[in-house]
């Protein structure tokens, strides 16, 4: 396989130290995943594209402080690069920001979260195949259970028209979705490690309150689903929802 990533942010410096771009931090998972194919990184934030899209079997849109629904003019342009790139039909997949702007880009309203800030370990009802993650099957009819990263304060509000609802939660109703086998999209971060959500609650924790900090930073000692999301995103690329 070939890759495509479109990388939407700068990491801080203590973070670039560690982990050297937001890219990496994609690489190093989907090798843990067992990926073992080519990945290529332009940083759309600073204009750049590849010459050629049709050379990739999928382009992945990374997260990014900035607001998927902004008017700042490499946003727009990267709006601009995604509705090509649907109309195409090249294979898509979002992850935070890119999940919201490839939503926006798709009809579905994106704005800024209703319960405000989603931060920390996060769990979710895995509405897709739980084999599909390598979940416990649910029982009673339950929706298996997901656990991963999160760091948002906008979300989408609607199901893109005719995709397919993957995950949610009370707070953030559309946590993952699926357009067919063309586009596959999710709120939180598989690729962010505690590290990183522990420096973003630093450094946000006077924004979002004292007891949402300490709630938040008290659930990173718990496990999450990081690495079998990407195994997920590589099967989808492969083979789409059908694998």
């Amino acid at each position: 396989m070939h890759l495509c990533i479109l990388e939407n942010d700068d990491l801080d410096p203590p973070l670039a130290q560690r982990y050297t771009r937001v890219a990496s931090m994609f690489e190093d998972l989907f090798a843990q995943a067992g990926y073992q194919g080519r990945i290529d990184t332009f940083s759309a934030r600073h204009g750049q594209y590849p010459a050629r899209f049709a050379i990739y079997d999928a382009v992945l849109l990374t997260g990014s402080r900035a607001d998927a629904f902004s008017d700042e003019p490499w946003v727009v342009a990267l709006r601009e690069q995604v509705a090509r790139l649907l109309q195409d039909q090249h294979k898509l997949l979002g992850v935070c920001f890119g999940h919201q702007l490839i939503a926006h880009c798709l009809g579905a309203p994106v704005q800024r979260a209703p319960r405000g800030w989603r931060v920390g370990r996060q769990s979710y009802e895995w509405l897709g195949a739980p084999e599909h993650l390598g979940l416990v099957p649910a029982q009673a009819a339950q929706a298996a259970q997901v656990a991963l990263l999160a760091s948002h304060q906008d979300q989408v509000l609607a199901l893109p028209p005719g995709a397919t609802l993957l995950a949610t939660q009370p707070d953030c109703p559309v946590a993952a979705y699926a357009l067919g086998n063309q586009v596959f999209c999710i709120q939180p971060h598989p690729e962010f490690t505690p590290e990183v959500s522990a420096f973003l609650l630093d450094k946000r924790r006077a924004l979002m309150g004292e007891p949402l900090y300490e709630q938040s930073m008290a659930s990173l000692s718990e496990p999450h689903d990081g690495l079998a999301l990407a195994r997920f995103m590589v099967r989808f690329v492969q083979y789409g929802l059908s694998a």
